[in-house]
């Protein structure tokens, strides 16, 4: 059973993962976008390296995970706790300036809380294997 999580865990991580970069990518090419207050736009670039890392960490990952599993589980955990901290950052960010927006609190929600469950269903899935 705790496999079962675990292989589910994995196949959100990668939909969450296509789906930051999708943003990225949408972002890139000016189909989404946070504004025009120069600020904000610098404000949302700013998260890119972070971001980028995170994505790539993950998905590098997941393709590793059938050869090195140990290796791919805990790049998974740098990936999620990357995901975590730019989601937490975002609403952070939002919260000091009382911006309620649920498009924009909504996926940061996700990318801080996934990435908390994730790592807490690696953890029972790596104490049932042992």
């Amino acid at each position: 059973m705790a496999d079962a999580r675990f292989a589910r865990t994995k196949r959100i991580m990668l939909w969450t993962d296509l789906g930051f970069l999708a943003y990225w990518v949408a972002t890139a090419l000016g189909a989404l976008s946070v504004g025009t207050d120069p600020f904000l736009q610098q404000w949302n670039w700013s998260f890119l390296g972070l971001d980028l890392a995170a994505i790539g960490i993950g998905l590098a990952s997941l393709a590793m995970a059938g050869r090195y599993p140990p290796v791919a589980e805990r790049m998974m955990l740098v990936s999620l706790t990357a995901t975590a901290a730019a989601g937490l950052m975002a609403l952070n960010f939002y919260l000091v300036r009382c911006d309620f927006d649920p498009a924009w609190w909504i996926p940061n929600t996700w990318l801080l809380l996934f990435p908390v469950v994730a790592m807490i269903t690696m953890m029972a899935s790596s104490a049932a294997r042992d």
